[in-house]
């Protein structure tokens, strides 16, 4: 029979550290055969996965930060559920949210290291985007199953989950998902059109400055100084998301490099009489500010690897210990919400993609069978020992620190490859496809975990979570590289116009030298790195800070005003419980200007993709367009404000 039995809310130990003997119930009992791979949950997790991936991988092209998919995909799960009129849907929303949930993963992997290729002038065809987030989205899956056990059970209580809480609450709460749902497609059409209106019409500008001022200007051009803020819909609520704490600490480390590093630079060099003198700040910026973050964010990745030394070697034991049992043998005695793919079948799978990974290296990238082979032992040790790390920081502080694991990837993997005679552009290729997998695969890992949490949790059976990933894995994979190839048509990844990709031009900047014997600015990286190492002494998140010296202060500044908001309408009431009703009523307006905004955006791509320019440039440039921009940003927050505030406790 299948009954869920669902109750009003998770057991109270859910959250907490069992006492001796004491043992986690879930919502959905052990015994009980509730619904969860159906072919409406099938169907629903791919459609997630196909938009979901298409929004996340231009909003993290256009801005740098990719927004995690999994509770707006729960959210429209439960929502769409609900109106739909059916019925013990918790098991089924559980196997939606986890396909779906593959497409910010896999295009944080993609994202991150594949548009480099272009950045450097190199090829890039769909089968190789497609391939290597597609192995390595299948290898963090299989590397991240033996582990299963270790972090969602036996570290019960010890690992808060941040993002994994926050979805399951959505999807327990499910006969309120109607309302949340409509508030959430509401605000995307607000977001949206929003976006739209500016990246198709160019009716107010997109990013203003002080330069659009008589008085900033001259600041400007004189003392190297500027302040630019995005005025995007979607850029507010991921800053809404991401708090004011994390916010602050990004947007500080743009301030710094913008008001003290670039005109520190630039008066240095009009003192000395050097071209620096000539530089705008943009440009300063670009050839000082950027290595710096660089720097950064390098040491930072080696300060989380070195602090998750413990971690890396519990999950060792933890593997050796699973590899070596008899999977299959067990799986019949095994409860069902505690069924595993079957390790025979996860070493069948695993030498499998080693197998067809190599072959895609000697026949798509490399064709050198021994630099083949080299490749894929990096890539294996890597994603191996790390994404276990990537796991750990996931569960602890909700973020992925996959960009500094990678860029030590990207440079490890330089220098073995130059070391044994591989360099130039075909190094640069090898080098980014690598970057590509590994950066993939430590994602997929992080954010693999989360839905697995979330299924102990809930109740579900972790083994049809696990084979089912596959499938979302293989659709996000397909549609990120559609969607990569589009944008780089439409609006590339180098120039003025272009999309920013930070990340991406992170790590061209790092291996183009490595691999070219050019000039590399090891000391503004050595200087970042110090930055960075101070920071994490006084106890300053480096990463975060980083980040923040690296991406461009438009790009920043709405974090910040996104974080400001989340505090303000958090704050006002002396009831904690409106406080807390309009916080998560401004996350679901946030989450939809996110959706809407990065969707909407995709449309007008193909707009301009398909030559349809209904753009006001010469309007768009000028300072009356920047006033209005100012304007129209102006009663977009106040629109977020007053609707964030018209929560109530009911609700």
């Amino acid at each position: 029979m299948s009954q869920e039995n669902i109750k009003n809310s998770l057991p109270e130990n859910a959250y907490r550290e069992l006492a001796p003997g004491e043992e986690y119930k879930p919502i959905l009992d052990a015994k009980s055969q509730p619904k969860e791979v159906t072919p409406y949950s099938v169907s629903m997790g791919i459609i997630m996965a196909i938009i979901f991936s298409a929004a996340a991988a231009y909003l993290g092209l256009k801005v740098g930060q990719v927004f995690e998919a999994a509770i707006p995909i729960a959210i429209l799960a439960v929502g769409i559920g609900t109106m739909t009129g059916k019925k013990n849907m918790l098991g089924q929303n559980v196997i939606i949210q986890s396909i779906g949930a593959s497409s910010g993963v896999i295009v944080a992997g993609a994202i991150f290291t594949l548009p480099a290729l272009y950045i450097l002038g190199l090829e890039a065809h769909f089968y190789q985007v497609f391939l290597s987030s597609l192995f390595g989205g299948m290898l963090g899956i299989l590397l991240i199953i033996p582990f299963r056990k270790y972090f969602v059970k036996d570290m019960h209580g010890k690992y808060p989950f941040p993002e994994g809480t926050a979805t399951t609450e959505v999807l327990v709460s499910g006969e309120k998902g109607g309302s949340q749902a409509k508030l959430l497609a509401v605000s995307g059409l607000v977001g949206g059109l929003y976006d739209f209106i500016i990246s198709t019409f160019g009716l107010w500008a997109e990013t203003i400055s002080t330069r659009m001022a008589g008085w900033g200007a001259a600041l400007a051009d004189k003392y190297k100084t500027v302040c630019s803020i995005n005025t995007g819909a979607a850029v507010l609520g991921l800053g809404y998301i991401v708090g004011l704490k994390y916010a602050a600490l990004i947007c500080a480390g743009s301030l710094f490099i913008w008001f003290v590093i670039v005109p520190l630079i630039g008066w240095l060099g009009g003192d000395m009489g050097s071209d620096v003198a000539a530089m705008s700040a943009e440009t300063i910026f670009k050839d000082f500010g950027r290595p710096l973050g660089i720097g950064g964010i390098a040491m930072a990745g080696i300060i989380g690897i070195i602090r998750s030394a413990g971690v890396i070697k519990s999950a060792l034991g933890v593997a050796v210990k699973e590899l070596g049992s008899k999977g299959g043998s067990k799986a019949a005695n095994t409860s069902r919400t505690e069924r595993d793919i079957t390790m025979r079948t996860v070493l069948s799978i695993l030498i499998a993609v080693l197998v067809t990974l190599i072959v895609f290296f000697q026949f798509g990238v490399l064709h050198n069978w021994w630099f083949s082979v080299l490749a894929l032992i990096i890539v294996f040790v890597i994603a191996f020992l790390f994404t276990t790390v990537a796991a750990n920081a996931i569960a602890i502080v909700g973020s992925n620190p996959v960009s500094g694991m990678t860029l030590m990837t990207l440079i490890l993997s330089s220098i073995v490859l130059v070391s044994a005679g591989l360099n130039g552009e075909s190094g640069m290729t090898a080098a980014m496809i690598i970057g590509g997998v590994v950066c993939t695969a430590l994602s997929m890992a992080g954010g693999f975990i989360t839905d697995l949490k979330i299924g102990y949790w809930i109740g579900t059976t972790p083994a049809k979570q696990e084979g089912w990933k596959f499938l979302g894995t293989l659709i996000s994979a397909a549609t990120v590289a559609g969607v990569i190839i589009v944008l780089n048509k439409t609006y590339g990844f180098t120039g003025d116009d272009a999309l920013v990709a930070p990340q991406a031009n992170a790590m061209a900047a790092v291996i183009k030298p490595l691999m070219t014997g050019g000039e590399t600015p090891w000391m503004l990286y050595i200087a970042g790195a110090a930055l960075a190492l101070i920071l994490t002494m006084i106890g300053i998140p480096a990463l975060a800070f980083s980040l923040g010296m690296f991406i461009p202060l438009s790009l920043n500044t709405p974090l910040l005003v996104g974080g400001i908001i989340a505090w303000l309408v958090s704050s006002r009431s002396k009831d904690e419980a409106q406080n807390k009703a309009r916080k998560d009523r401004g996350t679901l307006i946030a989450s939809g200007f996110i959706a809407g905004g990065a969707l909407f955006g995709v449309v007008s791509a193909i707009l301009k993709f398909a030559n349809v320019d209904w753009f006001l440039g010469d309007w768009a440039e000028s300072n009356g367009a920047q006033w209005a921009g100012l304007g129209a940003y102006a009663l977009l927050i106040g629109y977020f404000i007053w609707d964030s505030m018209r929560a109530k406790k009911e609700e």
